[in-house]
């Protein structure tokens, strides 16, 4: 059966709880869809988490690689369409790493193009009553890093993309938006359900 690589980030800049870790374990806690989900929790390190996710990508070969991450000042579900070969860092990393105008890949192309159906993912949440948009870049911080090292990593026949979240309800600080957990487990659900369809042009000139 396929296999999807589902991530999430541990916590990260003084919090002590990451909402993407915790969708990305709700997911897995009740799955019983048809393919094999493989899950994992990366850190918010640039070195680590590219080794560490090479390594993932290695082991178990995936069909589709679906990291997330937070967007805290964000409302919305934000599939993100390209990963930029520069780490510009605002903050330290968790290893206390704070790269400037570095490039995530040395001699590698300026950017990856997502491979996950962003325009179709966004209509299915947005079908389903959740805040969703596409978004032109995951930024220069480590979750941009991990969405260009997962898409120089995969199989060239496999699908591979980042997805933003906003907080979760409980770990949102005080006037950030944020949405209920179930939300963004279920955000995250419908998205490892749809990781392989297809985009199409319609009459209109549309894709979905």
């Amino acid at each position: 059966m396929p296999v999807i690589l589902l991530t999430g980030f541990e916590p990260f800049a003084g919090s002590d709880r990451n909402p993407s870790a915790e969708a990305v374990e709700a997911v897995a806690q009740g799955y019983d869809g048809p393919h094999d989900l493989v899950v994992a929790t990366l850190p918010v390190a640039f070195d680590t988490s590219a080794r560490h996710l090479r390594e993932l990508i290695a082991q178990h070969s995936p069909d589709a690689v679906v990291a997330t991450g937070l967007a805290g000042g964000s409302a919305q579900i934000a599939i993100e369409r390209l990963g930029v070969n520069l780490i510009d860092a605002r903050i330290p990393d968790n290893d206390g790493a704070r790269p400037v105008d570095a490039p995530s890949e040395p001699g590698g192309p300026a950017a990856r193009f997502s491979t996950l159906p962003a325009k179709l993912l966004v209509k299915e949440l947005t079908l389903a009553g959740l805040p969703a948009r596409v978004s032109l870049s995951a930024g220069t911080y480590v979750c941009n890093h991990v969405l260009y090292t997962a898409l120089g990593a995969v199989r060239t026949d496999a699908v591979a993309g980042f997805v933003h979240l906003p907080w979760s309800t409980s770990t949102a600080p005080d006037g950030a938006p944020h949405l209920p957990e179930e939300e963004l487990a279920l955000a995250v659900r419908l998205i490892v359900d749809h990781v392989f369809d297809a985009e199409v042009r319609e009459a209109g000139g549309t894709i979905w």
